[in-house]
């Protein structure tokens, strides 16, 4: 793509303090620590994979997990092929306006904002309930879940609208603690089986593929993704990021994920065997790991978990917020939303304005459901949490079909791998997926087979997308000057022609 003339270079400097994200400020390292924690890596291990395995019944989840990696995998050589073409704040929004259309873009845009905050909402109401049982333990007092909420969203709302690089440096640290546990707790139960031979303990049953047919595997697939949620958002961050960053962080990111999963998950089927296994963790939920941890390594082990697991949820937020602030800071510098949503910290460099909503609509909602009663974890975490997951996996399946619609367009196109067949084979797996969790979505929120919620929240989804093109058509009709500016990023009002 040609310069733009010099007075647009002239406008765009004269900008650059105000609307540009400052460039070469992330590494590869920072990214990685960024996504691991948006994945949440304790939380999915010691809450999500005993859970799935006892709601499930799929003995073959560490089957389940690779085969996804897979398809992610695949999904990869396009989808980084379009962050090098067009790298931007706005992530999949920006990939779905540029091969779908501007319209499809702003609903893309949408689902992308309300799901990325709707995942770090749940989360708030699954680490106030978390906390609480360490207070009491601790000093024997039991707050209203809704206190620890409001001090973890204290800190995420005064990081948010500080410099990305010291969230980075906090990230690190937490991420790194995660990772340590995760691996001392499957390493143990390695060892632990490794004592005992006996035949019942079928070590290879979490890898057989006759057990992945089950009833409930759509349900398993929508979980296991919002598992990975998290490695997607490297290209959010392509403006700011240091050349070849975002690829490298990405790639290493699912590898580490794939492996880290599927391997702590058919470690924990070790010790017991299957059947044993899914009796307990029916019986003991997320508190799984903890207990199990506590009877082969001590207390000390056990306490350590179930305290990492909240630093896993604050640094989820952390992450999640700063993507989300991003894709509405992207928005607004189109003029797509207010345009005060597009404008930066003149000290931070960050998106303060877009940062600041986010922590206004998040704390709303946990005020509410403080002052209705409304339980946090059944109500809140498992409703809001796999909603989001559900998201993420129709924007994935989305951007799948952009980057050939993209691609298509263009003289300087990557081979056919990566522009043809790599999306159009992961866009059939993405897909299919969707499609499980459609006709399965109550199995999915874990309530009966004719509860109102198994068709509302993918109805809500459709509804959500369906009002973002509306806005797409209306920006179209009222304000064509708008309408070209959406998708373009830094070069919204200054080159339209990629696009035309």
């Amino acid at each position: 793509m040609s310069s733009p003339p010099v007075h647009a270079q002239r406008l765009l400097g004269s900008n650059r303090a105000s609307s540009t994200l400052r460039s070469g400020q992330l590494g590869t390292a920072t990214l990685v620590w960024i996504m691991l924690s948006a994945a949440a890596t304790l939380t999915v291990t010691a809450g999500v994979i005993p859970t799935g395995f006892a709601s499930t019944g799929l003995v073959a989840l560490p089957l389940a997990f690779l085969a996804v990696g897979v398809v992610l995998a695949v999904f990869l050589p396009g989808y980084l092929a379009m962050a090098r073409h067009l790298p931007s704040a706005g992530g999949m929004y920006t990939f779905v306006a540029a091969g779908l259309g501007r319209v499809p873009g702003v609903g893309a845009a949408w689902l992308a904002v309300v799901f990325y905050m709707a995942v770090q909402t749940a989360a708030y109401g699954l680490i106030g309930a978390a906390v609480v049982p360490l207070l009491d333990g601790w000093w024997g007092v039991s707050p209203p879940w809704w206190t620890a909420a409001l001090a973890c969203w204290a800190v995420v709302g005064l990081l948010g609208v500080r410099r990305i690089s010291l969230s980075g440096r906090v990230l690190a640290v937490l991420c790194a603690a995660e990772l340590a546990v995760v691996a001392v707790t499957a390493s143990s139960n390695v060892a632990t089986a490794a004592t005992d031979n006996h035949p019942m303990l079928q070590p290879w049953a979490g890898l057989d593929p006759a057990r992945m047919l089950v009833p409930a595997l759509g349900a398993a697939l929508v979980v296991i993704v919002l598992a990975f949620a998290g490695f997607e958002h490297g290209v959010v961050y392509a403006e700011e990021a240091r050349p070849g960053a975002v690829a490298r962080a990405t790639c290493i990111t699912l590898l580490v994920l794939t492996v880290l999963y599927a391997g702590a998950s058919c470690a924990m089927l070790l010790p017991a065997g299957p059947v044993a296994f899914m009796d307990r963790a029916g019986e003991l939920g997320p508190d799984l790991v903890a207990t199990v941890a506590g009877e082969q390594l001590g207390s000390g082990m056990a306490m350590a978990v179930r305290v990492l697991f909240v630093s896993s949820l604050l640094a989820a937020m952390m992450a999640f917020h700063q993507t989300s602030s991003r894709y509405l800071f992207s928005l607004g510098r189109e003029h797509v939303a207010p345009a005060r949503l597009g404008r930066l910290g003149p000290r931070s460099g960050a998106p303060v304005a877009a940062s600041l909503v986010q922590t206004a609509v998040i704390g709303a909602v946990i005020l509410t459901y403080a002052a209705g009663g409304w339980d946090p974890v059944t109500r809140l975490f498992y409703i809001a949490g796999t909603a989001g997951g559900f998201g993420v996996l129709v924007l994935l399946a989305g951007t799948s079909a952009a980057v050939i619609g993209y691609f298509t367009q263009r003289d300087d196109r990557p081979g056919v791998w990566a522009r043809l067949i790599a999306p159009g084979l992961s866009g059939l797996g993405l897909v299919a997926m969707v499609c499980l969790a459609v006709a399965n979505f109550a199995a999915v929120l874990g309530v009966p087979g004719d509860s109102p919620l198994g068709w509302a929240v993918p109805t809500a989804l459709a509804l959500l997308v369906a009002g973002g093109c509306g806005w797409g058509l209306t920006l179209r009709l009222t304000a064509p000057h708008v309408y070209r500016r959406i998708g373009h990023g830094v070069r919204a009002g200054l080159d339209t022609t990629a696009l035309d």
